[in-house]
């Protein structure tokens, strides 16, 4: 009787340790929601031409924006921490290029945000002339000087770094539109990769191509950036770059920005695959 008590004894003992074992990783690894929220990017993430003609729609921002069809992520967040209310910082600028972070990371810090958000590298690829792109050199230089004016300033804060879409999808489902053609050449919108969207002269399929790959590159820096600051920051993984946008998704007046329902797919999939609050 002794020995088997024992036994039993010690199995249950084995079995508790087990559990406590299992579930302390994960209760350690859990954090808490933040309670601020500040995004960081360009035109993307201001919501632009989502709401209004070609104008800045910060309401419908898939980050820090408060309409509820696009369920942004300080929405999420405040559905579980009603403390985060009022405290959502937009400090995105349309146009804004990759040099244009570290500045944009200041604000952030000024405001002691405890998440933020940066979707940037668009502009970086979207140029004028394919030669005008940012070089892959001077766009990690001034993401990580930006990252180190979060680091220093918010050691705390949660920060999420959001692939750059693919632009070259962008073509794809908008070169057989007219509209989409039209547009694109009036304003001259990512002449980079839209110049002369109807042509399959091979010189311009391994032109787009080369773009394609400048922001598979852009994206690697943002990965390996963000490895390098350590737990605190979080990379979607490719997680925006690889969804096939429809062009249902885009904003017929430029047919180049996210609409309502873009914003709410981004910010969909970019909160996914981010800290799980």
């Amino acid at each position: 009787m002794s020995v088997t008590w024992r036994g039993s004894a010690a199995l249950a003992a084995l079995i508790s340790i087990a559990i406590l074992g299992s579930a302390t990783p994960s209760a350690a690894a859990a954090t808490p929601p933040p309670g601020s929220i500040a995004s960081m990017g360009d035109s993307i993430s201001r919501g632009f031409n989502a709401c209004g003609w070609f104008a800045d729609c910060t309401s419908r921002s898939f980050s820090t924006g408060g309409d509820s069809g696009v369920n942004s992520h300080y929405l999420r967040i405040r559905a579980v921490n009603p403390a985060i209310n009022g405290h959502s910082y937009n400090d995105a600028k349309s146009g804004a290029k990759v040099a244009d972070m570290p500045g944009q990371a200041a604000t952030a810090v000024s405001q002691a945000a405890a998440y933020v958000t940066i979707l940037i590298g668009a502009n970086d690829a979207c140029t004028s002339s394919e030669s005008a792109m940012t070089t892959v050199t001077a766009f990690r230089a001034s993401l990580d000087t930006a990252l180190g004016t979060l680091k220093s300033g918010l050691p705390d804060a949660k920060i999420l770094l959001v692939s750059i879409p693919d632009i070259k999808r962008l073509w794809q489902v908008g070169s057989a539109s007219s509209s989409a053609r039209t547009v694109w050449s009036l304003f001259g919108i990512c002449q980079s990769m839209l110049a002369n969207p109807a042509s399959t002269a091979a010189a311009g399929a391994a032109r787009r191509d080369r773009v394609r790959q400048r922001v598979v590159d852009f994206n690697g820096q943002l990965a390996a950036a963000c490895a390098a600051y350590g737990v605190n920051c979080k990379y979607d993984g490719g997680a925006v770059f690889s969804y096939q946008f429809a062009l249902s998704q885009v904003s017929t007046w430029d047919y180049f920005h996210p609409n309502a329902s873009g914003q709410a797919v981004l910010a969909s999939i970019s909160y996914a695959a981010g800290f799980g609050w």
